[in-house]
């Protein structure tokens, strides 16, 4: 079997930090102003009064503290709710390709690389900024760099479902090396008016490079042991934007045209089927769960990585064995397990091992069993 490794990776962070505080702030300027606007018809019980939204209230549901915004003017005026981002020209480098161009620099830093050795990009995100052309071959152009170009979205598991996808064809010969982005303008498909969700979700950029071992140049590269994607069909994580929402004029920009969810039933229905999905690729590759150093999971809510790192470990996990990134970062969708493993796999040694774990909308889920070489 040939050996690849994850020789680097890189992380783009955008420029604005959003508290909780900030968030509520304006997500209750704008219930004020809404329960005023439709007093008659509240009062008549034609309508439902908006709730207030609270800083303990999001704490409580999620874990998330602030989070990271392409732009904040817009999502923080009670009249706007939105980022407000200008479109660019075709001839202007996308906001998206700017974003992974900055994570992948990095990547190719750590892995000792040059953009020109690159011959294969994917680009896997949650959402793309138009069909075509595809986001991966511009960011191939910008870049510099060779070989091929493909896009592919699986929502939050992209990255891991990626990653698994590049490390397929580098085994096959395909490619020499892989670059996998993950740029994620989550706050872009987000109801910043809905009290349930307004909080829930951040912006980021992730990369890494993948590499047959034989080639790579670090030392103590990330060999990718063994990898299992599973998909299973709901509608509890729901998103219907898309081209052919012109044809039906009355109802192109309504709020299921934005991240919506049924919270309670993906808890209850995913995390047995991550739990299930871990435990058994760990005792098909001989591994024990006591002898993992680190879980990076991906980081929706914070309930459900204590769930699922009680599960595996047999306690509750520390800061130390299953990151947590989500109090700063929010909800990142694909990019979230991958900052967790970028900013917390340097620590660990030779021989250590770890689960890089993905999973949400579809449903899909993408476990990767690493071991540092």
């Amino acid at each position: 079997m040939t050996s690849i490794v994850i020789s680097g990776s890189g992380l783009y962070t955008p420029p604005f930090a959003v508290s909780n505080e900030e968030l509520v702030a304006a997500f209750n300027q704008y219930v004020d102003l809404y329960n005023e606007e439709n007093a008659s018809a509240i009062d008549a019980g034609q309508l439902d009064a908006k709730q207030h939204s609270s800083c303990e209230f999001i704490e409580k549901a999620s874990g998330i503290k602030s989070r990271y915004l392409v732009s904040k003017e817009g999502v923080l005026d009670p009249d706007i709710m939105q980022p407000l981002l200008p479109e660019r020209p075709d001839d202007k480098p996308s906001i998206m390709v700017e974003m992974a161009v900055a994570a992948a620099e990095q990547a190719l830093i750590a892995a000792g690389r040059e953009p020109g050795e690159i011959d294969l990009v994917i680009v896997a995100a949650s959402n793309m900024p138009r069909p075509y052309p595809a986001l991966s071959i511009e960011l191939q152009h910008y870049l510099g760099a060779g070989g091929m170009a493909f896009d592919m979205n699986v929502a939050c598991s992209s990255a891991t479902f990626g990653i698994k996808t590049a490390a397929d064809l580098l085994a096959t010969g395909t490619a020499k090396l892989a670059l996998v982005v993950n740029p994620e303008i989550c706050s872009g498909h987000l109801n910043f008016r809905d009290r349930d969700s307004h909080f829930i979700f951040g912006d980021a950029c992730t990369a890494v490079l993948l590499e047959r071992e034989a080639d790579c140049k670090v030392v103590n590269p990330w060999q990718l042991v063994a990898s299992k994607l599973v998909t299973q069909y709901s509608n509890n994580i729901r998103n219907n934007f898309g081209f052919l929402n012109r044809f039906s004029p009355r109802t192109r920009y309504g709020d299921d045209k934005l991240f919506r969810q049924q919270g309670r039933k993906v808890f209850k229905e995913v995390l047995p089927l991550v739990c299930d999905q871990i435990s058994g690729q760990l005792a098909e590759q001989g591994w024990e769960a006591g002898e993992l150093n680190r879980l990076w999971l991906h980081q929706a809510n914070l309930t459900m990585n204590q769930f699922i790192g009680r599960k595996l470990l047999g306690h509750d996990a520390s800061q130390q064995e299953a990151p947590v990134i989500l109090d700063r970062y929010g909800n990142t969708s694909s990019a979230g397990s991958i900052i967790a493993f970028h900013l917390f796999n340097q620590d660990l040694p030779s021989g250590a091992r770890g689960v890089l774990c993905s999973f949400g909308a579809g449903y899909s889920i993408g476990s990767l069993l690493l071991q540092r070489r």
